[in-house]
């Protein structure tokens, strides 16, 4: 069962940017990511019909570093020789990397896009492979990535997101990790999948997580401030057999938008 497949899975995320031409031909150059429509100040971008991200210009809306927001949105690909074709055109045209590994249940690449929005690139273990903690949730660790190992399954060259491809979660700062589990198990019914000390992980259907919340660098923060430039939306689609949701706003500010799907 792919994420996409789960009761509540993630359809988009919407970023306020500055640069809205940089910031899009970058999602197009670097992610691989199709134009799908274009206005003035906003444009769409996903793969075939899929619409996986939206930008939004607001050429007076600042970062403020610290606050509660986006950490990173995570393209999953469908497979891991897809994963081995981007890192092969990454490492070509000399993308600058955050950092690379194997968190047991996936494997992952991070990078920014040019407004230092968090982006990860990543493909999906086998759930037979995912490891366990022994208190029953996984245990989603994070080592160093097998590079050469990764590279060896590439079929064909990177020519841009696959068919499949899709926002597999969002990984979000926020500023209380009780808050973010009163949000999103007790108000939006993604179950606990993962937890330590500084970080929760949130899924549904099984799925490793859809949400994560994180405190690394926005510890106590509280609500982010109404001009602030980076994720405002993320779109949840929802299945019939998923609980009753309807649309709600995190405590830090960021909207969560329920879409039915068939």
């Amino acid at each position: 069962m792919a994420t996409s497949d789960a009761p509540i899975s993630i359809g988009s995320v919407t970023l306020i940017v500055n640069d809205l031409a940089k910031v899009s031909d970058f999602y197009r150059s670097m992610v691989g990511l199709e134009l799908l429509s274009l206005e003035a100040d906003r444009c769409t971008l996903g793969q075939g019909n899929r619409t996986l991200i939206k930008l939004e210009e607001n050429k007076q809306a600042r970062r403020y570093p610290g606050e509660a927001g986006l950490f990173h949105t995570a393209f999953l690909l469908p497979d891991r020789s897809a994963l081995a074709e981007w890192y092969q055109f990454a490492k070509a045209r000399r993308v600058q990397l955050d950092g690379m590994a194997d968190h047991g249940v996936s494997e992952a690449i991070y990078l920014n896009d040019p407004e230092g929005n968090g982006i990860e690139i990543y493909a999906d273990k086998d759930r037979s492979e995912w490891p366990t903690a022994g208190n029953g949730e996984l245990d989603i660790s994070t080592t160093r990535l097998r590079t050469n190992d990764l590279l060896q399954t590439a079929q064909q060259t990177w020519t841009g997101a696959p068919d499949g491809t899709v926002v597999g979660h969002v990984h979000l700062q926020v500023g209380q990790l009780a808050l973010a589990d009163e949000f999103f198990i007790d108000q939006l019914k993604f179950e606990q999948m993962s937890a330590m000390d500084s970080a929760s992980f949130y899924g549904s259907g099984g799925y490793h997580h859809h949400i994560a919340g994180n405190i690394w660098n926005s510890r106590g923060a509280n609500k982010r401030p109404s001009n602030a430039t980076g994720l405002s939306e993320v779109e949840l689609c929802v299945t019939q057999n998923a609980p009753m949701l309807d649309n709600a706003v995190d405590p830090w500010g960021t909207q969560f938008v329920v879409t039915p799907t068939d």
